[in-house]
């Protein structure tokens, strides 16, 4: 990268020694109206390479791979107290995808919503529908909830006419859904996204590429998503994180493997940005994780714990028997 401030490809500086990719300029926005904060060197407690393991451990908020079946945002859904200070004690929480992701499997309400290219059925026929499953405990409230998630979208402005404007992305569009679900009167409380696309070990392209590209829609997806709430923006706090990180240098075709310390992001008008959190290890060869790494020095599930903790007031004991057990133990 070239230096802050230095045209198109010079870092959006935020703290002494960091800088933002400036596909993110929306992120950076955030960081100086002190809505935005980072955690760099984070990770969950597990330490090899898997995407679909490391994803495990991500949604299931638990010390090793499948060692729970349900999820730590369920979890905390269920745990949140019946008279917040701020909140209404919504327990339900949305996936944007086709299925529920194990981040929002458990006890506490959960449902899901995806666009379609298919054409959208007719009201008649989802009445019909709506009949004939009245009286099956499991298939009449599935279906009720995805109707009323899919009227929901379907009323914004954004979605009219079959969905995509020209020129948007499929995760602008999950995001503008996610908006809208979220600010619908009895809407849930929280809601899942996730964007794929960021295994790069192969030509990265991180001012011009592949990962300008993905930053440059995750950035324009978060643009979205703060437009389509509106006020509710100020009470809303989004974290961005990932499974692991990347390897600390280039590997010899252009791009970077599967590391251990990431970086997380933490959003929204109840944020108080402008900070880095946590502490660094820093890119001293001797301070890497495995000779290879960034060094996951700070627990992930720290930042998660402060977030439900000061956003929705659930107790931290709670959080450390309840939501996530295996904090403090390995």
């Amino acid at each position: 990268f070239d230096p802050p401030g230095s045209g198109d490809t010079g870092l959006l500086p935020l703290v002494d020694g960091f800088g933002l990719n400036p596909r993110l300029p929306f992120l950076h926005e955030l960081w100086r109206d002190r809505e935005m904060a980072f955690m760099h060197a984070c990770a969950t407690p597990y330490r090899d390479r898997s995407h679909f393991d490391g994803q495990d451990v991500l949604e299931s908020g638990a010390n090793r791979v499948f060692s729970a079946t349900d999820g730590w945002l369920n979890r905390a859904l269920a745990a949140r107290p019946n008279q917040a200070a701020k909140h209404a004690p919504n327990r339900e929480g949305i996936a944007i995808a086709a299925t529920v992701p194990l981040v929002l499997r458990g006890a506490a309400p959960s449902s899901s919503w995806a666009p379609s290219t298919a054409p959208s059925a007719a009201q008649d026929t989802l009445a019909r529908l709506m009949d004939l499953y009245a009286g099956d405990a499991l298939l009449a409230p599935a279906l009720a909830s995805a109707v009323h998630n899919q009227q929901t979208v379907s009323e914004s402005p954004m979605m009219a006419a079959g969905g995509e404007r020209p020129n948007n992305s499929a995760q602008i569009r999950m995001a503008e859904a996610a908006a809208r679900l979220l600010i619908a009167p009895n809407g849930p409380a929280a809601a899942v996204l996730s964007l794929d696309g960021w295994d790069t070990h192969a030509n990265q392209g991180t001012v011009q590429g592949a990962l300008a590209l993905r930053l440059a829609g995750l950035d324009s997806s978060l643009r979205a998503l703060k437009s389509g709430l509106g006020p509710q923006w100020a009470d809303t706090v989004v974290v961005v994180a990932t499974e692991f990180g990347r390897t600390v240098a280039e590997n010899g075709t252009g791009g970077t493997d599967h590391g251990t310390g990431s970086l997380a992001f933490v959003l929204g008008g109840a944020v108080r940005g402008a900070r880095m959190l946590g502490d660094w290890p820093t890119l001293a060869r001797s301070a890497l994780y495995e000779g290879r790494d960034l060094a996951p020095i700070n627990d992930l599930r720290g930042l998660l714990i402060a977030v439900l903790s000061e956003h929705w007031g659930i107790e931290h004991d709670v959080l450390q028997r309840q939501v996530f057990p295996g904090v403090g133990r390995t």
